[in-house]
């Protein structure tokens, strides 16, 4: 009686043992957890170890040890010691250490890095390495001293020549008895090291250099082991004295474990299994020959499934055998498991891949007839495993293993490895062990190797579960010999072999795995079996026979043999080194046809057909359509598979000449040329994240000497007119003069601008020349600095340096105020009689005015004490000196310069002497005087003051000479504003921001103002010339750029080009969105026709890859910015604040923090942020401004569409030279494409494309095109549509965008990209197919592609129907295809005619989408509809097998809508959840149809006021503002997966508890932000904001976070919340002093009031 406690074991027993001596010396392998006290690096070895470590230094040296010896040790004392070697030599060399599976790769990596100081790296499949470069291995070369890898890798990257043997100086061969026949270890030595005049030094690791199968005696293990060194070139050494060696080494105690064969009749069970599976295989037969069934892909697919039909019974049948019926039921749920999904195949396929279902099915009730309960409740307590033995149930060897495990009772701490032949035994015995519940207490999992089996396991999983294992986590684990070899698991205290080893390697590798002292080493035999017991002593036979062996072994008398190579066929790349042999042949040409360019209808691979003679076999390859050859022979050889191998080294050797293999006969991969290589280098370029700190290109048409000129100057004269569209509004004329000469389309151009209630059209005209003489020059230099400065700066300015507090800014010498690079003068026109001869004249009378005038104040100003502008001087009283003012007349009015009757007061320019400041009469106020009553609104005061002639007293010291003259109501000047934006047209809101308001006047005595004898109408005209200046520079800017690229033959208009220059971000009417739009489609266009005809032998995915780099953003902006397109771009709303004229001091300085001292900023990294507080095109006084990165992209491609509009394709493809970009398109090359065609041989299909041209319209001079544009690569013609197809997507996109962009001018550039987006896709390609009988042209032998084009078509709707939106099932890819190589073919037979091609496929594409028609994909119609009324979208997506769920959540003010959908996308399933919350949107009233705008313009309308720019009368945009709109923009309308991790808030369901938000920012925005997130997460709709404005003419402090400031504007906002089920929450904010911050003030009192009613928790951190 067998014993069944061999796994017993105390806990006491389990804790105290000592795994391997393991930590302070000679471990096997290091403890595996780095923290271990035992993974020292100073770790003492062993004396045998020692005498080991001193023999493999001597010479290369085999290590036969047993398992656990610590031959991994003796190899790191081996790395340390040739590192410390290589280090003190100075050279660079490595080490390299194989081992053979990847579990021994991470074990090894782990061992090696925490025992040495070296650089340790580890390589493995599933890293990714076979797609690794040459560039990416030196890397890994470099930074690192030892590579650990499997054997495979080491020998693949030797044939790629990406590593020399002569660059290593060791390697380690751990379990090296594997290098034997064609194993990677032998190919490395036989391949490289033999052939190496440096070779490496090696040592070997094994316990057992004897690997074959059956009984091996002494004479057989002496010539496998002188084999094995013949290979390695290398010494076999082990130690004869194996005293100390038992002393650390474990050894498990072997024992055999016996159990009954099976009594069990399963025949007719078996019997019903045959039939059924008999039943189904015919039936796939059938399946297989069917009518339907015509074409070789599905012949293979039935093939298949044939082959696991069989393979589902084999695994079915092992099972009742070896484990019983229920592990053999279990075993059919395995296999259901794993029958493939053929949802997406073909009808038939899925016929046929259901009848192995059926099969499994069937044989799941054949045998849970067997099993009345099925495989339920037979595994309870109460369960009689005996009478289950009996009955089948469970096999005898089952029995005997639970009752193994029965033995250990209660412990949980042991680890039993538990060695099976299959996988499907490993998974199966897992379950059912499981199921066990006296075993309930053990943990049990399964390993298996991750071959393409489908019952293997991912690596990351292998990983996972050894790990569980090693940390006792697991208990019991079923492994197949992917564990037997190295693999330690210092724990293991009991090894079973429930199947027997066939080898003395497997049974002494095996025995190995158990590392505990004391532990067991069970074998599992049969009574009575013969076989078993012999096999078993054959084993063990064999082992001694290799012990002895190698302990005899006499090292010095032994003689090495030399390794016999044999004829190998290879073929080397002299340049690199790089080889392929007639072995791996056949490896790469399957890999080279893997990279070629696929679809799901077609996967490229290889064809081969045999000849054979009576002694030798040829064999001729056929490579896809898409290779650069199709058909070779190889050379006769004496077997089929020689022969395969030679034809394929033929084959390589061709597509290396022919450049399909580069130097390293890899598959060539096309390479950025130098222009784009900065897309690796610099792979954040061009993208919408990055922002770039860019200047600005100085105008040089404004620059200007003549200020130097005493004698006068002759100047360009350009003459500015402006009429208003309400006639009575008379503006003054204006005359630009300037040095440089303008372009005529510069100097002559009519420009709109907006004023609050009207609009005045500006029209800038060329007037020749003028001549000033030095007198004029120096009166219109006066006039110009005057009311420059007295309306847009300050006339009186601080000046420490004269003593005083201020000084009149033109009292001294004004030189500093003129710069020579913006010089120009603009000087006012006399309005001149209609019947006049003269067309203008200078209104010299006025600049005399102004000049005398200024002439006044220099003499006359009063700059004394507490002037309101923060100055602040004496105190003492001063009188005005007026004595030339004396009449007491009533009528006349004493002004400080003249007196005036009062009659002739009205729009009288006047300056207040005290303050600088210029204003317009309104009227003269009778009743009143400076003796009057102070009411506050002389310009700026308080209470205090009893009377006007005491509040001047008082603040200014002044004493009035004439204080009972009545007051003047003045009109204020004010700021100049951006005229170029027509608020007007922004809907309902912004015709409320431009509302007129109000004008507030003030009172002055009119003996403070002086009279300036200037026309009104020409201070009207001022406020309109900083837009229209704006614009002329900016058309300045775009003629300097125009000259830059020097396109002499054509034309292009600089307004076209300053569009291409003009962002979103101007605001203005125009952009460049639409011509980027056309840009990259002339683009695309030109470069694919350039790759199509300079590259004849490319295929498809070739000219792809090389389309990209050249079009991508990243190459784009290296392009643009080599050219310095950045400083040319218009990137910000034009903000008059910050324009100055020359002669005016800029009064909102910005000073240049930038760190960079010139004009132009360097492309630096130090100068590239994705800082999202980083505020975009805000300028400093350098030039210098933040721009987004893709922006330079974009403007390239707008460039290259102006040019297409202004000049053709010719324009278009010169400004592509003058960037960079190689795109010329040679008439020649056409010729050559088209003759090549006309000469190929081929089978025609006449009558084919007969019946194609007709339909199409248009007959071909060259039908080959046509065919080749109908053939599908599964055909495998020597030709097929890819080629043509890449270069007609690229026509049909030019041709559509260029139509849609003339037919629609007036929409916007977002919907313009809609309507392209609708129009441009291979689905509405496939309906053109469809729609014009194309589709039965297709040449095809794809029975799938044939399955889906018939539901398709059988999906489309009639065309007698309207109503429908196209068919409801999806297109297959390759009719798309076909429409576009179609258009590709007619391009180059009509010799690249792209009106003759619209002209053909004008009608096929009809009808084309217009915007009234256009219908948005339904999740970004909900989006857009949600976004516009500022509701949330909330979108949850869960995976239900193949499928997912997704459920769509909008919160209404009085409704929670769920829309639910699915599908096998998430994309798709969010579409179709999306389309029930449309239609209950539209039962409430609630569907598209509000505007959809991509100005920076309010972003919702249910409030605009809550993110409106306030570009109003009163105040402008500034760059803050748009950064804050912009960040706002990006909280709206997005999907919200994941919104606690988003938004920092933990409860994030409305339902939730009561949700916790970040601690707030309360910086400018911050609130708000914190606020619409709130929103967002919750579902709340978001909160309305209505402002109040106030003015004062006291200046008001306002303590805001930023600091105190002060303003005469208040701002003072109510914000209202609605939260479902609770109403609406209002709250009204602290005055501010400016909307935005009144906006924040609100919101962050209304989070504070959400947090006292508990709605919200705001944490501190």
């Amino acid at each position: 009686m067998e014993n069944h406690n061999s796994l017993k074991r105390s806990s006491d027993q389990m804790s105290s043992s000592t795994p391997l001596d393991v930590g302070s010396d000679g471990l096997d392998h290091a403890v595996h957890d780095p923290s271990s006290s035992t993974s020292s690096k100073n770790f003492n070895p062993r004396k045998y170890q020692l005498k080991v470590f001193e023999v493999a230094k001597k010479r290369n040296t085999i290590a036969v040890l047993e398992t656990g010896a610590g031959k991994t040790m003796i190899a790191v004392m081996l790395i340390k010691d040739i590192a410390q070697a290589i280090k003190s030599n100075g050279q660079k060399k490595l080490i390299i250490f194989l081992a053979p599976t990847v579990h021994l790769v991470h074990q090894q990596y782990d061992v090696i890095k925490i025992n040495t100081d070296c650089k340790v790296e580890e390589y493995y499949g599933a890293k990714g390495v076979d797609e690794w470069t040459l560039d990416c291995w030196k890397k890994e070369i470099n930074q690192n001293d030892v590579l650990v890898m499997t054997p495979q890798i080491l020998l693949d990257v030797l044939r790629k020549a990406f590593l020399r043997l002569e660059m290593v100086c060791f390697i380690i061969i751990d379990e090296c008895h594997h290098a034997t026949k064609n194993h990677p270890y032998a190919k490395i030595m036989k391949e490289f090291y033999h052939k190496s005049n440096s070779k490496p030094k090696v040592f070997g690791m094994t316990a057992s250099p004897v690997v074959r199968k059956g009984v091996s005696s002494v004479m057989d293990c002496e010539g496998q082991i002188s084999e094995l060194e013949s290979i390695l070139d290398s010494q076999v050494y082990t130690i004869g004295d194996r005293t100390e060696m038992e002393v650390y080494v474990p050894s498990a105690v072997g024992s055999c474990k016996f159990y009954d064969q099976s009594s069990f009749n399963s025949l007719n069970l078996k019997t019903k299994m045959e039939i059924s599976w008999s039943k189904f295989d015919v039936s796939l037969s059938k399946l297989q020959g069917s009518v339907q069934n015509s074409y070789k892909d599905m012949d293979d697919k039935h093939k298949t499934l044939r082959k696991q039909l069989s393979n589902y019974h084999a695994k079915i049948l092992y099972c009742l055998d070896e484990l019983g019926l229920i592990c053999a039921y279990e075993a059919v749920k395995v296999c259901l498991e794993n029958v493939p999904n053929a949802q997406d195949e073909c009808e038939i396929y899925r016929e046929s891949s259901l009848q192995c279902k059926y099969f499994l099915e069937e044989i799941l009730c054949i045998i849970g007839g067997s099993l009345p309960l099925g495989d339920k409740n037979f595994l309870d307590f109460g369960f009689d495993y005996s009478k289950a033995v009996d009955l089948g149930y469970i096999s005898p060897k089952l029995h005997e293993l639970l009752q193994l495990f029965r033995s250990v009772g209660g412990a949980t701490q042991v680890l039993c490895l538990i060695f099976v032949e299959r996988i499907i035994a490993a998974k199966v015995v897992e379950r059912f062990v499981k199921k066990v519940n006296y075993l309930a207490h053990l943990t049990v999992s399964y390993l298996t190797g991750s071959n393409t089996s489908v019952d293997s396991l991912a690596p990351n999983k292998q990983k996972e579960i050894l790990e569980s294992f090693r940390s006792g986590k697991v208990n019991l684990l079923f492994a197949t010999d992917v564990v037997e070899e190295g693999i330690h698991v210092p724990n293991c205290s009991c090894v079973i072999r429930f199947d027997l080893p066939k080898t003395v390697r497997s049974y002494v590798q095996s025995r190995g795995r158990a590392r505990q002292n004391n532990s067991q080493f069970i074998l599992m035999l049969e009574r009575g079996n013969i076989k078993q017991r012999d096999r078993l002593f054959d084993v063990i036979r064999s082992e001694q026979s290799m012990t002895d062996t190698a302990v005899s072994r006499d090292p010095d008398s032994c003689v090495l043999k030399a390794c016999t190579l044999g004829t190998m066929n290879a073929y080397v790349v002299d340049v690199t080194g790089a080889s392929v042999t007639s072995d791996s042949s056949v490896n790469l040409i399957h890999r080279y046809c893997e990279k070629l360019p696929s679809d799901k209808y077609y996967t490229p691979k290889p064809i081969f057909k045999y000849k054979s003679s009576e002694k030798s076999y040829e064999c001729e390859v056929t490579l896809p359509s898409n290779a650069p050859f199709q058909t070779i022979s190889g050379p006769p050889s004496r077997n089929k598979n020689l022969s395969k191998q030679f034809v394929c080294l033929e084959a390589c050797k061709k597509l290396h000449q022919m450049g399909a293999l580069n130097d390293h006969l890899l598959p060539f991969i096309e390479e950025p040329s130098e222009n784009n290589l900065n897309v690796k280098k610099n792979p954040g370029a061009g993208r919408k994240k990055r922002k770039e700190l860019h200047g600005t290109i100085p105008i040089r048409a404004l620059s200007g000497t003549w200020r130097e000129k005493v004698d006068g100057v002759v100047l360009h004269a350009y003459k500015f007119d402006f009429t208003c569209n309400i006639a009575s509004e008379i503006y003054s004329g204006f005359m630009f003069l300037i040095e440089s000469k303008l372009d005529d389309d510069v100097g002559n151009f009519e420009l709109e601008l907006y004023l609050v209630s009207k609009t005045v059209k500006a029209t800038v005209s060329s007037c020749g020349k003028v001549h000033l003489d030095a007198e004029q020059m120096t009166k219109a230099k006066c006039f110009q600095e005057f009311f420059f400065n007295g309306l847009f700066g300050r006339l009186f300015v601080k000046c420490k340096s004269s003593g005083k507090n201020r000084e009149f800014l033109l009292q001294r010498e004004t030189k500093s105020l003129w710069s020579p690079s913006n010089m120009y003068l603009l000087l006012p026109l006399e309005i001149l009689s209609i019947s006049g001869q003269e067309s203008w004249r200078i209104n010299w009378t006025g600049i005399n005015a102004c000049a005398a005038v200024v002439e006044f104040l220099k003499k006359n100003s009063y700059l004394g004490s507490n002037q309101s502008n923060g100055y602040e001087g004496n105190s003492s009283p001063c009188r005005i000196n007026s004595s030339q003012i004396e009449s007491n007349s009533a009528d006349i009015i004493h002004f400080a310069n003249c007196s005036v009757d009062a009659k002739d007061l009205k729009n009288r320019i006047v300056l207040a002497i005290h303050t600088g400041r210029i204003y317009s009469t309104v009227e003269v106020v009778s009743n009143t005087s400076a003796e009057s009553p102070f009411d506050g609104t002389a310009d700026g005061a308080s209470s205090v003051y009893t009377t006007f002639m005491d509040y001047f007293l008082k603040k200014y010291g002044i004493v009035l000479k004439h204080p009972g003259q009545p007051m003047l109501r003045l009109k204020q000047s004010h700021n100049a504003h951006n005229l170029l934006v027509n608020f007007n047209d922004e809907g309902g809101s912004g015709k409320a921001l431009r509302a007129k308001k109000a004008q507030i006047h003030i009172y002055m005595p009119p003996e403070l103002l002086v009279t300036i004898d200037v026309p009104i109408n020409v201070l009207k005209s001022f406020y309109l010339l900083p837009s229209l200046m704006q614009r002329l520079e900016s058309l300045m800017l775009a003629s300097q750029l125009r000259d830059e690229i020097d396109c002499r033959s054509l034309h292009i208009s600089s307004s076209l080009i300053l569009e291409a220059l003009t962002t979103l971000r101007c605001c203005e009417k125009f952009s460049m969105e639409r011509l980027e739009l056309l840009g990259d489609s002339v683009l695309k266009y030109a470069v694919s026709c350039h790759l199509f005809l300079t590259h004849p032998r490319k295929h498809e995915g070739q000219l792809s890859a090389q389309r990209q780099w050249v079009i991508c953003n990243s190459t784009l902006h290296k392009l643009g910015a080599d050219r310095k397109l950045q400083g040319y771009v218009r990137d910000s709303a034009f903000d008059p604040r910050r324009w100055a004229a020359p002669g005016q001091l800029c009064i909102f300085p910005v000073p240049c923090e930038c760190g960079v001292d010139t004009l132009e900023v360097p492309l630096d990294g130090k100068f590239f942020t994705e800082d999202t507080k980083v505020v975009v095109g805000k300028l400093c006084d350098m030039g210098h401004r933040w721009m987004v990165s893709k922006t330079i992209s974009d403007c390239v491609e707008a460039l290259i569409g102006a040019y297409y509009i202004g000049g053709g394709l010719v324009a278009a493809l010169h400004v592509m030279k003058w960037l960079g970009i190689d795109a010329d398109i040679e008439p020649s090359l056409v010729v050559e494409a088209i003759t090549r065609a006309s000469i190929q041989s081929y089978i025609p299909k006449t009558n084919e494309i007969k019946d194609l041209e007709k339909k199409v319209g248009y007959e071909f001079s060259v039908k080959f095109l046509l065919q080749e544009a109908i053939t599908h690569a599964s055909v495998q013609e020597f030709y097929c549509y890819q080629r043509l197809e890449f270069l007609g997507d690229a026509v049909l996109d030019l041709l559509i965008t260029w139509h849609l962009y003339q037919s629609h001018t007036d929409i916007d550039p977002g919907d313009l990209t809609d309507l392209r987006s609708a129009s441009v896709n291979n689905e509405n390609f496939a309906q053109v197919a469809v729609r014009n009988n194309l589709y039965k042209h297709l040449q095809h032998c794809s029975t799938l592609l044939l399955s889906q084009i018939t539901e398709y078509v059988k999906s489309f709707p009639n065309l007698s129907d309207t109503n429908s939106s196209g068919p409801s099932t999806k297109a297959p890819k390759a009719l798309g295809d076909l429409v576009e190589s179609i258009v590709g073919a007619i391009l180059i037979d009509s010799k690249l005619n792209l009106d003759e091609v619209w002209r053909i496929c004008k009608p096929l594409l009809s009808p084309i989408v217009t915007p009234d028609k256009l219908e948005l994909p339904p999740l970004r119609e909900l989006n857009e509809l949600c976004d516009s009324l500022g509701y949330f979208i909330k979108i949850k997506c869960t995976h239900k097998g193949e499928m997912v769920q997704a459920e769509l959540t909008l919160q209404l003010e009085d409704a929670l809508l769920v829309g639910q959908g699915q599908e096998r996308s998430t994309k798709a399933a969010k579409g179709n959840a999306a389309l029930p919350l449309l239609k209950k949107l539209e039962s409430r009233g609630i569907c598209k149809g509000v505007s959809k705008t991509r100005k920076l313009a309010p972003h919702y309308s249910a409030d605009s006021s809550s993110l409106d720019l306030d570009n109003n009368v009163g105040r402008q945009t500034s760059n803050e503002d748009l950064a804050e709109l912009s960040a706002c923009k990006k909280l709206k309308g997005s999907e919200t997966h994941a919104p606690v991790s988003d938004f920092s808030i933990k409860a994030c369901s409305p339902t939730n508890a009561t949700p916790i938000i970040a601690p707030i920012n309360i910086k400018k925005g911050g609130p708000r932000t914190s606020l619409f997130q709130l929103c967002k997460t919750m579902l709340w709709p978001m909160p309305t904001f209505d402002t109040t404005e106030h003015k004062s003419r006291t200046p008001m402090i306002f303590d805001e976070s930023s600091g105190k400031r002060e303003g005469f504007n208040s701002f003072i906002s109510k914000i209202t919340l609605h939260i479902p089920g609770s109403g609406n929450i209002e709250c009204s904010g602290d005055p501010r002093a400016d909307k935005r911050s009144s906006f924040d003030s609100a919101a962050l009192l209304l989070l504070n009031n959400l947090e006292r009613q508990g709605k919200v928790i705001i944490s501190d951190s």
